[in-house]
């Protein structure tokens, strides 16, 4: 990077500007107040056919603050966090504020409930990576990928690095600050035969460089994964078990987390209100988050309202054990808050996992999903339809590649229909979870 990012100078001047941002708030007249402020750096380049196709070197910065008078909110932000913008941002937020209807739930989450503990999580591991060094490391990741045979051409590789400092602030005298890096790393290729051209990808992703895949690898396993695609076709028609791949399997548990996030539930948005206690899963998964794992992707001590985070229990033993609430959505509901503000942090499953094999075997015959497309999911109803491409499976072994095809079901019965998870786990991202075998669901092919 052209320049030096100093985190923990950055850190005390974003914690100072908070301080400040709180002091004036309450000078201007607010009963209470919270401030978010934030800063990034980062370098991002991509390459194309062994040519650098875009460099770029950011630097974002922000703050936002939210004021309480009375029971009425105001909430402004800007990108410019000088003490001359901050006191800008105060006051339009203040006049904002004045001119709402009052919300009863409004407020700062309760006093007694803000982070005591405050950890180092050991998620800042910034990357000393020049221009030139990350330009190499993406033509490296790509030259690999394009020299296995049967590649015709590549879409690219893409790396980004960067580091920042958030810090949250509210008038109950709470201030936490985290420093943190994200690192990735991705390729995108084509291959072609009579069949027609395709095209799929590989990815590496972690908070410290050294945890990084290595270039070559992803290069090649971006190659095999877009060569076993050649040849694809539709397939049957019918009712049928889909596998979802470890890779798109974590958006089910996506699905199931908007569902119980309180802003779905007090806005009666969600076909899972009202439903605590009740099994939604086969009693044998239980499923629950770790927002104080170190080093892992979504680590806090402290959630978006300053509350101490906490282990929590989303299902246990197949029943919905609790909802994810903010102190918002907490009152809204009469409830309280389980430290979610800003949502769930380190989903990790506890089941019996399965091979893969063992999974293809339970299937005998079906689909395995490895890509999705689409957004037709209706929180509501829970009805589920996304266009998709995988594999065919016959005799609990893949056959060929399938394409052009939807599948469908609702996913109250998708979960209870869970037959097994995989082994494969993906662990890229805040969700750790392998492959699933659903029991069945409309496949629509040719």
């Amino acid at each position: 990077m052209t320049q030096a990012f100093d985190a923990v100078a950055q850190q005390r001047q974003l914690e100072s500007r908070a301080e400040q941002a709180l002091a004036l708030a309450r000078r201007l007249g607010a009963d209470a107040a919270e401030i978010g402020a934030s800063v990034d750096q980062g370098i991002g380049v991509s390459v194309r056919e062994g040519e650098v196709e875009t460099v770029e070197l950011s630097r974002d910065q922000g703050i936002a603050v939210t004021v309480y008078v009375g029971a009425r909110k105001g909430s402004a932000s800007s990108t410019d966090a000088s003490e001359a913008s901050i006191h800008a941002v105060v006051e339009k937020a203040l006049g904002i504020a004045r001119h709402t209807g009052e919300d009863p739930a409004a407020g700062l989450a309760d006093a007694e409930l803000m982070a005591r503990e405050l950890p180092d999580l050991d998620v800042h591991h910034p990357w000393a990576l020049g221009t030139d060094e990350a330009i190499d490391v993406a033509l490296a990741c790509e030259s690999a990928g394009r020299r296995v045979a049967g590649i015709r051409q590549s879409e690219g590789a893409s790396l980004s690095s960067g580091e920042g400092v958030r810090v949250y602030a509210n008038s109950h005298g709470f201030l936490g600050s985290q420093r943190g890096s994200r690192h990735s790393l991705s390729c995108l290729l084509i291959a072609e035969d009579a069949s027609g051209m395709q095209r799929d990808y590989d990815y590496t992703s972690a908070r410290d460089p050294r945890d990084l895949v290595a270039a070559e690898t992803v290069g090649r396993r971006a190659a095999e994964r877009t060569l076993q695609r050649l040849g694809a076709q539709r397939p049957a028609t019918g009712r049928l078990p889909v596998m979802f791949d470890a890779t798109v399997a974590s958006g089910l548990v996506g699905h199931l987390m908007s569902a119980i996030a309180g802003g779905s539930l007090y806005r009666q948005a969600s076909f899972l209100c009202d439903r605590l206690g009740e099994p939604l899963f086969p009693e044998w998964l239980t499923l629950f988050e770790r927002p104080m794992e170190r080093g892992a992707m979504a680590s806090s001590p402290f959630d978006n309202d300053g509350v101490q985070t906490r282990d929590n229990v989303f299902i246990e033993r197949g029943r919905l054990a609790s909802y994810m609430l903010s102190a918002y959505s907490a009152r809204r509901l009469g409830m309280q808050t389980t430290g979610n503000a800003g949502g769930a942090r380190n989903l990790r499953i506890a089941a019996p996992l399965l091979s893969r094999d063992e999974l293809l075997g339970r299937m005998e015959r079906g689909v395995l999903v490895t890509e999705l497309m689409g957004q037709g999911v209706n929180g509501v109803t829970g009805d589920y339809s996304r266009g998709a491409a995988g594999f065919w499976v016959e005799n609990g072994e893949i056959q060929y590649p399938v394409e052009e095809f939807t599948i469908a079901g609702n996913l109250e019965a998708m979960f209870k229909g869970l037959v097994g998870v995989g082994d494969d786990l993906d662990t890229r991202g805040s969700i750790h979870t392998g492959s699933w075998l659903i029991d069945e669901m409309t496949v629509a092919g040719g």
